[in-house]
């Protein structure tokens, strides 16, 4: 007996499968993954979203086809908020830190030790680099001391890769969290959740295609009828969109972002982006257009902006 379930904290998950029972292949081949820590199938990037119902009822017609039992469809629609998504992501991550750090740790101790074992290994060697004695009775020793010496070198090379790999990886796992909140990175994603938002408040007015006549407006009833089925997404990008636009207006108050706009930068003036001073050709709705050593000019986004000085007079 298998079970769907969502809930916007744990995502998509089925219970009920084992291993070797054939339902592998077919989640598989529906985008399904195994989840070692939670041992269970799960859709990818479905944790802190709604639910992906044409993944989901895909699967259950291809599972029920290959004559598996589903009890139920339990979809839960109720969403966290934005503030207890990102603060639930930061929790994981951090507890993603502190595990890979323990690995590294781990790895370096075990580095440390194998080395420890290769430098015995090469203290055991004849002194001096003595050269092997073809047909003496310690020929055999002696290879086998060099073949010793040689794998022990190897293993903790290996180890020490394997460390430094691991260390790597919790030195960037360390930085996920204050990466997702650059100021650049928390701008553009504004700019991309209001389009999202935008888009999807246009299908709602979109028109219907009607294969005799062609595109037609469509009617009241048809726009209710997408309002009402869009209305949980739309809520959750709106409560996203708010989420970040406060996020950012704190960076701005703060100091970490600034806040330049066509109401404060002119043509003319000079800004700085990435490190280099660029003097103004237009101040866009979205960007800033800068002049060049070449016959064009570069645009880039206002929160790419880094300071600013007015145009001195007669410049």
């Amino acid at each position: 007996m298998l079970t769907i379930t969502h809930t916007h904290e744990a995502g998509t998950i089925i219970e009920g499968t084992a291993k070797g029972d054939g339902t592998a292949a077919i989640l598989k081949a529906n985008r399904w993954r195994w989840g070692r820590s939670i041992s269970a199938w799960y859709v990818p990037n479905s944790r802190d979203r709604l639910p992906q119902h044409h993944v989901i009822t895909r699967t259950a017609a291809a599972l029920e086809a290959a004559g598996f039992e589903l009890e139920t469809l339990q979809l839960d629609m109720t969403t966290r908020s934005t503030a207890e998504v990102e603060a639930a992501k930061a929790e994981r991550q951090a507890a993603r830190v502190d595990a890979l750090d323990a690995k590294a740790e781990r790895k370096t101790s075990r580095a440390n030790e194998l080395w420890q074992k290769h430098e015995r290994d090469v203290a055991s060697l004849p002194e001096g680099g003595e050269p092997i004695k073809i047909g003496h009775h310690s020929e055999r020793r002696h290879r086998n001391a060099i073949d010793k010496a040689h794998n022990s070198a190897r293993r903790g090379i290996d180890a020490l890769h394997e460390a430094e790999e691991a260390a790597r990886r919790a030195e960037a796992a360390a930085h996920t969290t204050s990466a997702r909140y650059n100021p650049v990175t928390v701008a553009n994603r504004i700019e991309k959740i209001a389009a999202d938002i935008r888009r999807w408040e246009r299908q709602i007015d979109a028109d219907v295609y009607d294969a005799e006549t062609g595109y037609r407006p469509a009617t009241e009833e048809q726009k209710a009828k997408r309002a009402a089925h869009y209305a949980p997404r739309l809520d959750e990008m709106r409560d996203q969109l708010a989420y970040w636009q406060q996020v950012r207006d704190d960076q701005i108050a703060s100091g970490q972002a600034t806040g330049y706009s066509p109401e404060t930068v002119k043509k003319g003036d000079a800004v700085k982006i990435r490190g280099t001073w660029y003097k103004v050709a237009r101040a866009n709705a979205k960007t800033v257009s800068v002049e060049t050593p070449y016959s064009w000019t570069d645009r880039s986004p206002w929160a790419e902006v880094q300071d600013h000085r007015a145009a001195t007079s007669g410049s």
